[in-house]
């Protein structure tokens, strides 16, 4: 820590003295100038690697130094035997690992940067008083001596000390260990008392849970507690995602296979091929072998996916949906349940009452100003809860308040809301007693007032046509009081006086009824869950077609309490909305969905969500209305709170999905046909590719159409189909099959193309068209691959420009090393006839179209 002084131990005068500061906050020139001294209000992370240390780290693969050890063997083995040192095959080797090492390094500089623009999507904010005005920052822009303003769900963003702490606790288990959160207060503290008896202190990265708060910065960054704890841990290497270590997994059995394969060639060249005139038959078939194994092991696979991955990462954050682990990306393309909030998820968030009853008019338009947390801002526009912004929206349009009267509002003491009392109560000073003013839920609120059984009935009845009319109701109840104990809500809460009632209506998204339709189609089930009055949620569920003809029903909270977890499980399948629940039994829910086997997304804004968040398989937080807590819990966060968002991250997360496993298919089918070709030929005794022939079309056909495969638009089917069960393996089968037949297919159109050039009577011109049909077919290949389901006649290449630009791209890269006479000759290669190019078009040709007879054949058996 920099500074010596205990902060603990001081009262909040001394504190803001020692730190130049004042109740109202620092002003705006003094922090930007405290902010050039001190530094930014960040724990220091891993510097970004610079383009040199990404371009030289290519070069720690173990293929790479087998290739550089063959390419310094092919320049020095004539040396040992006392000839001049032969510099062309080596000059080739070296120039493919250095273009491979250059797009190394532009693939992963591109993957870093679309992982720091995610990063910087997601800065953590904080309400901080600047020369007395209130305004929400970057918490990387804190200094110490800025007053910020606390409330429950934040995060604390440095280390801070409490100037005000009304009902303010805070969760400080990823600092201290201690599972009970906190209770805070602004009083000073001895100066032996421990960290988590420090009650005056706030700690960066802790959690307020209840209550608010108003504390002065006191150090920020590295001098924090948490900075300190940062400075002594190494960092740690970010963990592979499930498909990630699959996809290493066959990697590395692929890769022992083929070492395998590589061996029997090195020796089946050594005896049944003659090596090119004056080479020396071990190097030449070492060479071969080497070659062979450097261009079929699949090593750059996973690196491809995790390009693909977190790029369709970068493009779901440009649509509002920023995902926080990789791991997400894969499991949304299985999601196939979406439990989803009402209210600013499906709704707008944006309140209207329209419908009051009123039973003592006067104290009903005080309650409804004075226990409302909104006010209006520095422009005059109210700030705030959008239940609370309605409700001044209409006593401000009806006459029965003025923007110059809620400013006035002074508060004598509170108790907050509180997601179990369904409650919240301010008192006023009304001369010399107090003044309760509680609103909150109907049918708790009516429980706590005194009323007849008559008037009882008729409030009820009240409530039910305001909910029924779709409408979210708040009653309001008041009492005067000579004194008050605020930490007993029970006590404040109670011998109310009925005040009336306040019906208001927050509409659907105009988008959301589209979005649950999609999901439907999709065989993805759209659930519910809100706290509102069930007859409000039937309205609205109605409305989006939650509730549609499959005869799925609602829930209420306490229905929910009363069934078991085996008889929730046993009904979950049909219940489309939960209605009066709390944020607890989001928990249960997602729970009893797992149970069944499903893949669940839940939503959540508050504090108690965050439990449901982490149980879920997608957890998904809200930008907006959401909190710290509820934010750092989720896998993916929503910018705009909207339920479309989620669907449209779910269509996404299929077509990362589906272009991986088309781009996988591709490689590892290219490699099979690769090695079959090679193999066949050397048990034919063919001299059909050199060694350098197989690692420049590795490097040709690999990388481009590869990338572009990973960058596909999403398939015309995509949201028609049932979501993929993520116990099926990444490759069946049937998927196995088919690579197997697509590099065969390869194999022998390669050997086909060598026969018609010549075979072994005219090895220049069969070389040549060999070479070019094995990997012009594997562009092919990839163009059919664009899809595994559907025809690649049917595609408008305008829609796949990336797929079209790789191909012309790697098709132009081959065509020169034939075309341009010097490249011919260092590849020792011989130009093709035209008949044989005609000859090598169609038998590429013939590539596209066997992959199209899968496909035709996979659909006829609708497989």
């Amino acid at each position: 820590m920099s500074s010596p002084i205990l902060w603990h131990t001081l009262p909040p005068e001394a504190v803001l003295k020692k730190l130049g500061s004042r109740a109202d906050g620092l002003t705006g020139a003094e922090a930007v100038k405290r902010l050039r001294i001190q530094g930014y209000n960040q724990l220091r992370g891993a510097k970004r690697r610079s383009l040199v240390s990404m371009f030289f780290s290519q070069f720690r693969d173990f293929m790479i130094w087998v290739l550089l050890c063959a390419a310094a063997v092919s320049a020095l083995a004539p040396v040992i035997a006392g000839e001049g040192p032969e510099w062309t095959d080596a000059a080739i080797i070296l120039t493919v690992v250095v273009m491979n090492a250059i797009l190394g390094t532009i693939q992963e500089s591109r993957a870093e940067a679309a992982l720091e623009a995610l990063r910087k999507m997601a800065v953590p904010t904080a309400r901080v008083r600047r020369g007395g005005s209130v305004a929400r920052l970057e918490a990387s822009s804190l200094v110490r001596g800025d007053v910020i303003l606390l409330e429950a769900g934040d995060s604390i963003p440095a280390d801070v000390r409490f100037l005000e702490a009304v009902a303010l606790r805070v969760d400080e288990a990823a600092l201290t260990g201690e599972s009970v959160p906190a209770e805070k207060n602004e009083a000073a503290c001895g100066a032996g008392a421990a960290l988590g008896d420090r009650l005056c202190m706030g700690y960066m990265g802790t959690a307020v849970v209840a209550g608010r708060g108003v504390a002065v910065v006191v150090e920020t960054a590295m001098d924090t507690q948490m900075g300190s704890i940062a400075e002594k841990l190494s960092e740690a290497a970010p963990e592979d995602t499930p498909l990630q270590k699959k996809l290493t997994q066959i990697s590395n059995t692929l890769s022992l296979g083929i070492l395998a394969v590589a061996a029997a060639v090195f020796g089946l060249t050594m005896f049944m091929i003659t090596p090119p005139a004056g080479e020396n038959a071990a190097l030449y078939a070492f060479m071969v072998a080497v070659s062979l194994a450097v261009s079929a092991i699949p090593e750059g696979m996973v690196a491809v996916v995790t390009i693909v991955l977190a790029l369709g990462m970068r493009k779901m954050a440009g649509r509002g949906a920023i995902i926080r682990r990789l791991p997400a990306v894969e499991t949304l393309g299985s999601t196939q349940v979406i439990c989803s909030d009402k209210t600013g998820t499906l709704t707008q968030n944006r309140m209207t009452v329209t419908d009051v009853c009123a039973v003592r008019e006067t104290l009903l338009w005080e309650a409804m100003a004075h226990c409302n947390d909104a006010a209006p801002d520095a422009k005059g526009k109210l700030a705030g809860d959008p239940t609370e912004t309605a409700l001044l929206e209409y006593l401000i349009a009806h006459g029965h308040q003025t923007a110059q009267g809620l400013s006035a509002r002074r508060r004598a003491g509170e108790v907050p809301f509180d997601s179990v009392r369904k409650l919240s109560s301010v008192a006023v000073r009304q001369g010399g007693r107090l003044r309760i003013y509680t609103k909150g839920a109907p049918d708790v609120l009516l429980k706590r007032c005194l009323l007849s059984p008559s008037e009882r009935a008729g409030a009820e009845r009240r409530n039910q046509e305001m909910a029924s009319g779709a409408l979210r109701v708040l009653a309001f109840g008041y009492k005067d009081v000579d004194a008050a104990d605020f930490g007993d809500p029970g006590s404040v809460e109670s011998g109310l006086t009925y005040l009336g009632l306040a019906g208001m209506r927050d509409p659907a998204r105009p988008e959301a009824r589209a979005a649950v339709d999609a999901c439907r189609k999709a065989g993805i089930l759209p659930v519910m869950i809100t706290g509102d009055h069930k007859a409000t949620a039937e309205a609205i569920a109605n409305e989006l077609g939650i509730l549609g003809s499959d005869r799925r029903t609602i829930v209420t909270g306490a229905e929910l309490e009363r069934m078991s977890d085996a008889e929730l499980g046993a009904r979950v399948e049909n219940i489309a909305v939960y209605a009066r629940v709390s944020p607890d039994h989001k928990h249960r829910i997602v729970t009893a969905w797992q149970r069944r086997g499903r893949i669940t997304a839940m939503t959540g804004d508050g504090v108690n969500d965050a439990p449901a968040l982490k149980a879920a398989d997608i957890g998904v937080g809200m930008g907006i209305s959401g909190n710290d807590v509820s934010r750092a819990a989720s896998d993916m966060v929503l910018t705009d709170d909207n339920f479309s968002t989620i669907v449209f991250a779910v269509r996404e997360g299929r077509r990362i999905y589906d272009n991986i496993h088309k781009t996988v298919r591709f490689l590892l089918s290219s490699n099979a046909g690769e090695v079959l070709a090679v193999l066949t030929a050397t048990l034919l005794g063919w001299k059909l590719l050199l060694p350098v022939h197989i690692l420049w079309i590795n490097l040709v056909t690999d990388t481009f159409p590869a990338l572009a495969l990973g960058a596909e638009p999403e398939e015309p089917d995509v949201m028609g189909r049932p979501a993929r069960d993520p116990a099926r393996p990444f490759f069946t089968t049937r998927d196995w099959a088919r690579i197997v037949l697509t590099g065969a297919a390869e194999a022998a159109l390669t050997l086909a193309a060598f026969l018609l050039g010549g075979g072994m009577e005219n090895p220049g011109q069969a070389t040549a068209m060999a070479f070019m049909t094995l990997s012009l077919s594997q562009l092919f290949a990839a163009v059919s691959l664009q899809s595994e389901r559907h025809s690649v006649f049917d595609i408008r290449l305008r829609e796949h420009k990336p797929l079209v630009a790789a191909f012309i791209g790697s098709a132009v890269l081959q065509l020169s090393v034939i075309v341009i006479a010097p490249l011919r000759e260092a590849f020792a290669l011989s130009p093709i006839s035209v008949l044989g190019w005609i000859q090598v078009t169609a038998l590429c040709f013939m590539m596209l179209l066997f992959i199209e007879a899968q496909k035709w054949l996979a659909r006829a058996l609708n497989r």
